[in-house]
């Protein structure tokens, strides 16, 4: 067991950056992290994927504002290397990040597009038995008329690699609903060790898209494959749906609000005041207001126009929907 490391907060919070919205998706998460978890002790790693064949263009953060910024909040810039994915597969940067990673040290990764509203370093992390987020809908698998289930889907899957599939079940649920089997989405997960989750990852991951099962040959892996790949990867290392009390993760402590018209949409009160303190500061407005979104959304009023479209206490069950009321009224941003 992870003892007391668990509960001082000395683990590796890690996040990937690059050129464009990630990089200032990557300041605000790393504000937020400051402001609200003054008792973490651990270091904030933010990956940064290198140039190579793979990549259209040099994905590196590419201004020098915004990496002295991240830099004086207390994070280091850590290059990886895009040997799989690159362009084709942007999601892949937090598969193959793992492996640039220090071995042996526990880290939770989180997507950029996360604030922090309560103090991470209370979250009792069992790192022997990972997780990731329960924030999702039933994205994937789409089973066709004529072809599997999710049973027959999933159970293809974990025949591939030796995993026992029953034991993943929720049997709370029912059969043939998408939430009887293990599903997360990817915006954190965590773990004792990174090179041996990514190396899990990785393999699973190019199987899947190497050589799907043939149960698999009318669904799409673009952009799902990461969060086809999870669940077995967590499953493999003895982990699951329930090894984080509720309410923390996606809740008080921390919040995966996607794109900043959804988060004006749909969040609390809380979340909103959050992210508006932290970007207050002039060192980091400056630099913030960079990425025209953050300057609309926050500086110059339109997330609040946005928030006033919508009831939080009655929102859209879908957010398609949302971000349709979003568009409608001419409001959305990227």
């Amino acid at each position: 067991m992870t003892g007391d490391r668990q509960f001082r907060g000395d683990f590796n919070v890690v996040i990937v950056a690059q050129a464009g919205r990630f990089s200032y998706e990557a300041l605000l998460f790393a504000a937020s992290l400051r402001d609200t978890s003054p008792d973490f002790q651990g270091r904030l790693l933010v990956m940064e994927p290198q140039p190579g064949p793979l990549w259209r263009d040099d994905p590196r953060i590419d201004r020098d504002d915004l990496r002295t910024a991240l830099l004086s909040l207390g994070a280091e810039i850590l290059p990886f290397q895009s040997a799989h994915f690159g362009s084709a597969y942007p999601y892949g940067n937090k598969i193959e990040m793992l492996a640039a990673l220090p071995p042996g040290e526990p880290f939770v990764f989180f997507d950029t597009d996360t604030l922090f509203t309560g103090d991470l370093a209370s979250v009792p992390f069992d790192f022997d038995r990972p997780s990731a987020s329960l924030r999702r809908e039933g994205t994937w698998p789409i089973p066709q008329l004529y072809g599997p289930g999710y049973s027959g889907i999933w159970r293809a899957l974990y025949d591939k690699f030796g995993l026992d599939f029953e034991s993943s079940l929720d049997l709370g649920q029912p059969d043939e609903y998408w939430r009887r089997y293990l599903y997360f989405n990817a915006g954190y997960f965590f773990y004792r060790c990174p090179r041996e989750f990514g190396a899990l990852f990785l393999e699973f991951a190019l199987a899947i898209r190497d050589d799907p099962p043939v149960e698999l040959c009318c669904q799409s892996f673009d952009p799902w494959l990461d969060q086809i790949t999870l669940p077995l990867v967590i499953h493999a290392l003895g982990g699951g749906r329930d090894t984080l009390p509720e309410g923390l993760l996606d809740g008080s402590v921390s919040c995966h609000y996607r794109l900043l018209p959804l988060l004006y949409a749909r969040e609390s009160d809380h979340v909103v005041e959050t992210l508006e303190r932290i970007a207050a500061p002039n060192r980091l407005k400056k630099v913030l207001k960079g990425h025209d979104p953050i300057k609309r959304m926050i500086y110059q009023g339109r997330g609040a126009k946005v928030r006033a479209l919508f009831d939080r206490d009655n929102l859209p069950r879908r957010e398609q929907a949302i971000r349709n009321r979003i568009k409608s009224e001419g409001f959305w941003m990227r």
